[in-house]
């Protein structure tokens, strides 16, 4: 209820300007109020898939605007999943996660799906295979990481993040629990990220406001 309260009242501090990105096109609120694990700053989630060509033409654009993000903004990945078929793309993300591959094989994960077209993002055991050739790790580890006890509760999560913020599809972005957009909302990938540059600032502005208030 307090997280509710808190979004309304956010809501009634944003900008109204024409030019700005406008409530219930470029952005919503999220289907339920989530929390956040950094509840002192600001955190924005994507949810995307690995087999989404949009996922994978805003990664480098992505990439560069999380570098630019200020101190109190913190950036962190879900996996979606809204359907079976996307689980072996969630199980490959936390196993690389497991595994301290992400930095490696995040991007050539990408490549292979849509540039090298060398990869079925819906087929796991092809997937466990690449990831043993490209990490050179041993094929029984990166198995166990598939597999691992706390896989299903990670994929259970994710599942319960999609939901929640009420995506209908990738690459979505979820700031502060609270909003979220998407580059077809928003009208396209940069656009995305602007509109969250948007919600960002009016969050922060609440923020102060509020420990003003306390003061």
């Amino acid at each position: 209820m307090k997280k509710l309260l808190s979004a309304l009242m956010l809501l009634a501090s944003f900008n109204v300007l024409a030019a700005d990105p406008q409530m219930g096109k470029d952005f919503d609120k999220t289907a339920q109020a989530m929390p956040t694990d950094t509840p002192n700053k600001i955190e924005v989630t994507e949810i995307f898939w690995y087999g989404c060509i949009h996922c994978y033409h805003m990664d480098p654009i992505l990439n560069a605007w999380v570098k630019k993000l200020p101190a109190d903004v913190v950036f962190k990945r879900v996996p979606g999943l809204p359907q079976p078929a996307w689980a072996p793309m969630a199980k490959a993300f936390y196993a690389m996660d497991d595994l301290k591959l992400s930095d490696k094989l995040h991007t050539a994960l990408f490549d292979a799906i849509h540039k090298e077209k060398v990869l079925n993002p819906t087929d796991e055991v092809a997937t466990i295979d690449w990831m043993t050739k490209k990490s050179g790790l041993d094929k029984k580890k990166v198995e166990e990481a598939f597999k691992s006890f706390s896989m299903n509760n990670k994929l259970n999560r994710a599942a319960q993040v999609f939901r929640a913020s009420g995506a209908t599809g990738v690459p979505s972005f979820i700031i502060d629990g609270q909003f979220i957009t998407s580059s077809t909302m928003a009208g396209g990938n940069e656009q995305a990220l602007k509109t969250a540059d948007f919600i960002i600032a009016n969050i922060r502005a609440d923020k102060a406001k509020v420990a003003s208030a306390k003061k």
